[in-house]
């Protein structure tokens, strides 16, 4: 049985910050992640997919974590095909990119890109911390040839690295096309990450749980608000999970967890502490299978 560890897709923001739940004394940066990575074994940085990350940071937090703290880094929107604004890029690189940006972005700024990630994150891969990157691709990567090249692609830049994909078009994951989709991300030696979120919209994502790799298998609970694709972050992402809705995903992650080393799951539903109280909630019901401790 693999190691089950529950977190939340972010400790910074905030609405967290605002809720309450980091206690006097630990508001500061390096007192909420202390007092975060006393409280779960894992967390989502969500920052990388705005901005480049910052070899500063990753040294700052490998400091402030414990040993077998999971860091799972999500990869800036550049490199998955998402709108990209120019300001989120280092000076030096925007002209090219506003020059490219309406025939299509190069290989050659998207290679330079990734090394600029790639190597911000180095200290936090050589300190044992970084869990996976999580790549998560947008609506209009529709299942074909073309996004099959274009995953392809994604993959031979981060070789070397862990991966793991989302999808947020829903065909990937239909009945017809999840066996094709999960042979293609154990190819590109890449961990499926199963979704949780809102199931009565044309573009939900089923939540189907396949494990494409034996070291890690992901899940993501965004919550369940019908605001999905259409409101704003918050009214995407507001939701409290009830105990029945939870239950559902603890036969999954069991499963999950007799096919890989380690389970993430993640809690997305961020509007105050709705994610860290469903983390919370989540560990207890697993209850001893497996779940990791907090140092």
């Amino acid at each position: 049985m693999g190691e089950i560890r529950v977190g939340t897709c972010s400790w910074t923001d905030k609405a967290l910050v605002a809720s309450g739940w980091y206690p006097t004394g630990s508001r500061d940066a390096e007192g909420r992640l202390r007092h975060y990575a006393a409280q779960f074994p894992v967390a989502e940085v969500d920052s990388t997919y705005y901005g480049l990350p910052s070899t500063r940071n990753s040294l700052l937090w490998a400091d402030r974590t414990p040993d077998g703290f999971r860091f799972d880094v999500k990869a800036f929107s550049l490199l998955t095909g998402h709108p990209t604004r120019s300001q989120a890029l280092p000076a030096d690189l925007r002209p090219a990119f506003v020059r490219e940006r309406g025939a299509g972005v190069e290989p050659g700024l998207l290679d330079e890109v990734w090394q600029r990630y790639s190597a911000a994150l180095e200290p936090l891969r050589a300190a044992g911390r970084l869990g996976t990157l999580v790549f998560q691709f947008p609506a209009r990567l529709v299942p074909g040839r073309p996004a099959e090249e274009f995953l392809r692609r994604c993959r031979e830049r981060a070789a070397g690295w862990p991966v793991a994909v989302e999808f947020r078009h829903p065909g990937w994951w239909r009945e017809e096309q999840a066996n094709t989709t999960a042979a293609l991300l154990a190819d590109l030696d890449a961990a499926a990450v199963a979704v949780d979120m809102v199931r009565t919209l044309p573009t939900s994502v089923p939540p189907v749980v396949r494990v494409t790799r034996p070291d890690l298998a992901l899940v993501r609970l965004h919550g369940r608000n019908s605001a999905w694709g259409a409101g704003t972050k918050e009214e995407r992402f507001r939701h409290t999970y009830t105990t029945e809705e939870l239950r559902e995903w603890v036969p999954r992650i069991r499963r999950m967890a007799e096919q890989a080393d380690e389970v993430h799951v993640l809690f997305n539903n961020c509007c105050g502490d709705a994610a860290v109280r469903a983390a919370e909630s989540m560990r207890h019901l697993l209850g001893s299978h497996r779940v990791a401790a907090c140092d």
